[in-house]
């Protein structure tokens, strides 16, 4: 893989990985790592790409899966906490469109499944056939959780 190549890559796709990594992870640090490890990942394994659908799901999906893979590790789960985004950590995640938005930080709060298919819907606009793609699950199990995520986010909501 050329420098050149790589730099597209990194120019394209950083924003997207960290956004990724952030919402998953709530940590700033946690995030930057996972980024680095995508890119890493890239290098080692430098697959070829069918078009530039294929390319923004393969960081996508290695993005996601690394993020699982620390989550389930068990230094992860006695070291960091889930529970709450630090206040410190939210001026190190935005969206270049977004200029505030609390919503996010509320979907950010909800379970993993409902906060995935929430924010890759509404966030990174993809449809749900691309989401179950991307989280390797079935499509009326995407719908379920879109469901269930809106009415979780609406009772996060009225709480505030």
């Amino acid at each position: 893989m050329t420098r050149q190549l790589f730099e597209t890559y990194f120019r394209a796709y950083y924003s997207l990985i960290y956004r990724i990594a952030f919402m998953q992870m709530k940590r700033h640090a946690d995030a930057e790592d996972i980024a680095q490890e995508v890119f890493v990942r890239l290098l080692k394994h430098q697959p070829t790409f069918e078009n530039e659908k294929h390319e923004k799901a393969w960081f996508i999906r290695t993005t996601v899966n690394i993020c699982k893979d620390i989550i389930k590790s068990k230094w992860h789960s006695t070291t960091v906490s889930m529970d709450v985004i630090p206040e410190q950590e939210k001026s190190y995640f935005h969206l270049p469109y977004v200029k505030e938005d609390d919503t996010l930080w509320a979907v950010m709060e909800l379970p993993e499944k409902y906060r995935d298919c929430l924010y890759f819907f509404y966030y990174e606009d993809y449809s749900i056939k691309e989401i179950a793609q991307i989280l390797e699950m079935p499509e009326n199990t995407v719908k379920t959780n879109l469901k269930r995520g809106r009415e979780a986010l609406k009772e996060v909501l009225e709480k505030a």
